[in-house]
């Protein structure tokens, strides 16, 4: 580790130890970064430097930036943090704002400054934010007005938090009114390569969040793998989409990848699948980040949009099943850029582009990254055969003061809670989240597939596939489904969605139970909670 810039130790005193971290790689020489490296002054004042001063950086609702207008905003928001708040490198930052300019150049100053950025997704309660508060020893927090009922109840329980600004408003004591007192000119912090920057706040997909810590070079490496290798973005790109700053997904895709190349990015808070592609069409955007369930709703609604200049369209954040993949290529003819990554690794490291797609594949590692499965043993397991995921490259997992790290690193590997089996070509394919790996009679079920196969059935709207314990299977598998418009949720449904599975896929694979709701729990980030569905199959099945 390089000598610090931070005068406030603690994310540093709190990682893992040396013998819980992965092995990190970089095996590009894109990747071999100085050893002090500030990544805002890299994204922002070089490119400015480099000509893209009068480019556009960001559309918002009512208002464009140029890289100019983004890099003032910036720095004047580093001279609040550092002379009004009286903040020190090192020092934790909440973020909580919806996708808008403001909320973007909040996070770039904090990075800036040296301090840490900790982004909160804007539907959070004050509960959940005081576990985040507690956790990461947060003294300060920059928040949207339309946020502050639950950061007012927030604050007044933490007794860390003593600073709390708003922005997007027009108080005299607002953000924007303090920055207009400070000069419009600020020195990037010179951080070491490996001060940590970011805590991101895993989106609780499995329960507990656990902070994840990243450092500037990490910021740069999502940077100059994905983008340059799969997606190939260029300065004439604009990208759209819906996944939220606070969500790593959209951090890369809506923020940090447009800025390292001179592209712009449109922020426009509440996205809509109609307004998304209102948006596509009003501005030209080029490149599309979101789920798989938006572009699912989208596809329906695409022959009311011009959309023509769309060029790549990028999916993570869920597994996309080959039905959603076929149904946005036949609407749009677009051939879909898949992708895993995780908050721990902070983006995409296997996907797959072009010609190099292959139907039902998520693909190959992408450059820079290197992964491979795990038998149980943790050892690497032959191809065509399920383990444990495991990629390492030059991001990983960095809890903050989490004894899960031991669970997520083995023997140097990123192990992410995937199960997947590899073929000969060395193509990844999803098969479920290792918790979602159902074991009846001794049969292996994978639940995705289950799903896969219900949701091409026209009475399914959505569903979610998990274990139910059984006593005399063991477990049996049970679909949580979602009708679509106008079909009738009983018995005969349930009989007639049992023989449809039992015809597409192995017939001992078939629901054995089926529940009809109203909705599916998700996340803000739009992922499935299926921990939620297996502790409500637990607890039904108790009953």
């Amino acid at each position: 580790m390089t000598v610090s810039a931070h005068t406030d130790t603690f994310a540093r005193d709190n990682l893992p130890p040396p013998a819980l971290l992965p092995e990190f790689v970089f095996d590009l020489p894109a990747l071999r970064y100085p050893d002090r490296l500030n990544c805002v002054a890299q994204l922002l004042d070089r490119m400015v430097g480099n000509g893209c001063a009068d480019r556009i950086a960001i559309y918002g609702r009512d208002t464009v930036w140029t890289y100019a207008d983004l890099l003032e905003k910036v720095d004047r928001i580093c001279g609040v943090l550092r002379d009004d708040l009286r903040l020190a490198p090192g020092n934790r930052v909440l973020l909580r704002g919806a996708n808008n300019p403001m909320m973007a150049a909040c996070f770039l100053a904090v990075l800036k400054m040296g301090c840490i950025a900790v982004p909160t997704m804007p539907l959070l309660r004050s509960n959940e934010l005081c576990a985040i508060v507690d956790k990461a020893r947060i003294g300060a927090a920059l928040c949207s007005r339309d946020l502050s009922a639950e950061m007012e109840l927030a604050a007044a329980r933490c007794e860390d938090l003593t600073r709390v600004l708003y922005f997007n408003d027009s108080a005299p004591d607002a953000l924007e009114q303090r920055m207009a007192r400070h000069p419009a000119r600020f020195d990037a912090v010179d951080t070491a390569a490996d001060d940590i920057c970011i805590i991101g706040f895993t989106s609780g997909t499995t329960g507990k969040p656990k902070g994840t810590m990243h450092v500037h070079r990490d910021v740069l490496a999502i940077c100059d793998c994905f983008p340059r290798s799969t997606l190939a973005s260029a300065a004439d790109d604009i990208f759209v989409g819906t996944s939220p700053l606070a969500f790593t997904f959209g951090l890369g895709g809506m923020l940090l990848f447009p800025l390292r190349v001179g592209a712009a990015t449109v922020l426009i808070e509440k996205m809509t699948p109609g307004l998304l592609l209102q948006t596509i069409q009003e501005l030209r955007a080029t490149v599309c980040f979101t789920v798989p369930t938006f572009y699912r709703q989208m596809a329906p609604l695409l022959p009311q949009y011009d959309v023509g200049s769309l060029r790549k369209s990028v999916s993570a954040g869920e597994a996309l099943s080959a039905g959603t993949r076929a149904l946005w290529r036949q609407a749009s003819g677009l051939e879909m850029i898949d992708g895993i990554g995780t908050t721990e690794m902070l983006h995409i490291f296997i996907s797959a582009a072009g010609e190099g797609v292959r139907a039902g594949a998520t693909g190959k590692p992408i450059p820079g990254y290197r992964a491979c499965i795990l038998d149980q043993d943790g050892h690497p397991a032959a191809p065509g055969e399920i383990g444990r995921l495991a990629v390492k490259g030059p991001t990983g997992c960095r809890y903050l003061a989490d004894p899960r790290q031991a669970d997520y690193v083995c023997n140097g590997w990123n192990v992410t809670g995937d199960a997947y089996r590899m073929d000969s070509d060395g193509y990844f394919w999803y098969c479920a989240r290792t918790d979602d790996m159902i074991v009846s009679a001794g049969y292996n079920i994978a639940g995705p597939e289950v799903e896969e196969a219900l949701a091409q059935h026209p009475a399914v709207a959505e569903c979610c596939v998990v274990g139910c314990d059984d006593a005399e299977r063991g477990q049996i598998v049970k679909a949580y489904v979602v009708p679509a418009d106008g079909a009738v949720p009983d018995e005969a449904l349930v009989r007639q969605l049992q023989e449809f599975v039992k015809h597409s896929i192995a017939p001992y694979k078939y629901p054995r139970a089926i529940e009809f709701c109203a909705s599916l729990p998700y996340t803000e980030s739009g992922k499935l909670q299926r921990y939620k569905l297996r502790q409500r199959a637990a607890a039904e099945g108790a009953a």
